[in-house]
């Protein structure tokens, strides 16, 4: 019995030398501060600015809270803490998590980061617009502030010149300076996507340029994206505090704002309020995507991750609202000065950000100051969460290939090489007829259907598979409590059916993708956006068809193989003595994965 004992012992603690290397070479976060910030910059970016407060708009005002909250509670809080959870408890990132817990939904890991790969390469252009902005801010006159430009059109209105008999007379049918160069200047937008036109070779400039600066943001591992957090992270809340100081003191805010919150309590009727508020979750808090299983992998084992994730999200909503105040203050603003309805200049997507607040900035005392500060502001919000993409591909690449990848410049070499690869398919975003593209991978492939699929899938591998109460087991045994129980039961049964239930809302309310409400996308290019949205999401099934194929005994057996977690992955994450707040040392008694633990602390 002392043998057998001793044999275990030893082969324990082999194991924790093995692991020990190898936790080693995969790093942990320098601080907490580095975790927080850089978690910040992944879900809080360009989309909390724009998105949000169109479809606050659209959807009724202050009543579309109603759906957001209920989707924040029963969706957005308890997957965020999931997969944050997973990757901190398994010390993987988004692929190998799942070798670890549930090897049959691996495909879930390859889906989401093909998803990212296609949303890194259409995200960045958003960098590379606000790029050309700043540039072009470096002038006497900013360029969108007057008419007269070479791109200009002979119906803008240049409010800077009052004795304009247009001005006057009527404003009917006339176009802002502002409006004209985003449509005329930047992007030279074509007649629809069958008119892919010619590169833009300012935009692939400042694309190639905005490449450069991710590389060297993650070349270096979280060492280096932590360090970046610091400054990114925080400039913007400062830049977007300026522009509501600034937005409310406009003449005609207030009557923005009240456009902004004035609740339409008929609108809960509308099926399309609900599915809008539920995607925009999952799409701001980066849900699906495996950001934040990968950067939860470099926790601490006993970090609380449940306190951070409540606190994170929070903290995404709270400055979405904020950004929706700035936004529409400006919006009421503009209303004002043109005599028009809001609704004739409340765009959705990028147009919020590159026509209302550089109309903002151009009222400011020294425009070409703050024009600067604001395009780096947006600049900064999109740095952010596309590192964090970066970093979450390498990190599961490391993950699968760490002997090759951990040897001299080996991992700075396949980033090159997939920051290569996403530039030269950027290409095609940055022509005539790139917005359109750009649209149709945002709609298809990196928001909505897909993320609430991966969502549905998560929760059942989680709440059915594995088992909700095993993986509360495991949480306590990181974070010394047990989570409230709505978690569970939001794991188990109501985030599957919320996800469920808005995908089949998406599926009767569906109706053809437009570009500025006026061009409808041909057959085509929906049949070639929901392709692409299929093939990551093909990752799936198939995965789980080629692990029951290549395994062996019934097809019942294979199935419950493939769906047990790693036998010794609970004693793998107490190998490394962890360090409490106090400095002391945190003892955790080990217990089988199948049974409640019991989580002890001495001091």
């Amino acid at each position: 019995m002392d043998r057998s004992n001793d044999a275990h012992t030893g082969s324990v603690t082999r194991e924790c030398q093995h692991r020990r290397k190898k936790l080693e070479g995969r790093g942990y976060w320098g601080t907490k501060a580095e975790y927080i910030l850089t978690v910040m910059g992944a879900i809080i970016g360009p989309g909390n600015v724009w998105r949000f407060p169109y479809l606050c708009y659209r959807n009724g005002g202050g009543v579309f809270f109603i759906p957001y909250v209920l989707f924040i509670l029963t969706c957005g809080v308890p997957l965020f803490f999931l997969e944050t959870a997973i990757g901190q408890y398994t010390n993987q990132g988004g692929i190998t998590c799942w070798t670890h817990i549930c090897p049959l939904f691996k495909g879930m890991g390859y889906a989401s980061h093909l998803i990212i790969a296609f949303s890194g390469t259409s995200y960045i252009i958003i960098i590379a617009w606000a790029f050309f902005y700043m540039f072009s801010s470096f002038t006497a006159d900013l360029p969108w502030a007057t008419c007269g430009n070479y791109w200009n059109t002979d119906s803008c209105l240049d409010f800077s010149h009052p004795n304009d008999s247009r001005t006057i007379i009527s404003r009917v049918n006339t176009t802002l300076p502002v409006v004209e160069f985003w449509k005329h200047r930047v992007l030279k937008v074509s007649n629809g996507i069958e008119e892919i036109g010619s590169l833009r070779w300012e935009l692939v400039l400042c694309l190639i340029l905005s490449w450069i600066i991710c590389y060297f943001c993650v070349w270096k591992g979280i060492k280096s994206t932590g360090k970046a957090a610091y400054f990114t992270a925080t400039f913007p809340y400062f830049m977007l505090f300026i522009l509501l100081i600034r937005g409310v003191t406009l003449p005609g805010a207030w009557d923005g704002i009240i456009y902004y919150v004035y609740p339409d309590i008929s609108r809960l009727s509308d099926p399309q309020v609900w599915m809008d508020a539920g995607t925009q979750i999952f799409f701001s808090y980066a849900i699906g995507f495996g950001f934040l299983t990968s950067l939860g992998s470099y926790n601490r084992y006993h970090n609380d991750c449940y306190r951070d994730s409540f606190y994170l999200c929070l903290l995404n909503s709270a400055t979405s609202v904020v950004a929706g105040f700035a936004i529409f203050s400006v919006l009421g603003f503009m209303t004002y000065e043109q005599g028009v309805d809001i609704s004739e200049v409340a765009e959705s997507g990028p147009g919020l950000a590159f026509i209302v607040y550089p109309r903002a900035v151009a009222m400011m005392p020294m425009p070409q100051v703050w024009s600067v500060c604001f395009f780096i502001m947006i600049i900064l919000l999109g740095l952010d969460s596309q590192f964090v993409g970066l970093e979450c591909l390498m990190t599961s690449l490391v993950d699968l290939f760490p002997n090759y990848l951990r040897q001299g410049c080996r991992r700075e070499l396949a980033l090159l090489s997939i920051c290569s690869i996403c530039c030269l398919l950027g290409l095609s975003l940055v022509t005539e007829g790139g917005m359109y593209l750009l649209q149709l991978l945002d709609h298809h492939v990196c928001s909505g259907t897909t993320l609430l699929i991966l969502s549905f899938c998560q929760s059942v591998s989680i709440g059915w598979v594995y088992g909700a109460d095993r993986f509360y087991g495991n949480i306590a045994d990181m974070i010394g409590y047990r989570p409230f129980p709505f978690m569970k039961y939001c794991w188990t049964y109501i985030t599957p059916f919320m996800c469920f239930g808005t995908f089949i809302f998406s599926i009767i309310k569906y109706s053809p993708l437009k570009f500025s409400n006026t061009y409808i996308y041909p057959l085509w290019a929906n049949i070639l956006g929901w392709f692409i949205a299929c093939v990551s999401l093909s990752l799936i099934p198939l995965f789980v068809l080629y692990k029951i194929i290549q395994g062996e005994g019934t097809l019942r057996q294979r199935f419950s193989l493939h769906c047990q977690p790693v036998d010794n992955l609970h004693i793998q994450q107490n190998c490394l003595p962890p360090t409490g707040t106090s400095g002391s040392t945190v003892n955790t008694e080990v217990n089988p994965l199948c049974k409640t633990e019991e989580v002890t602390e001495h001091k």
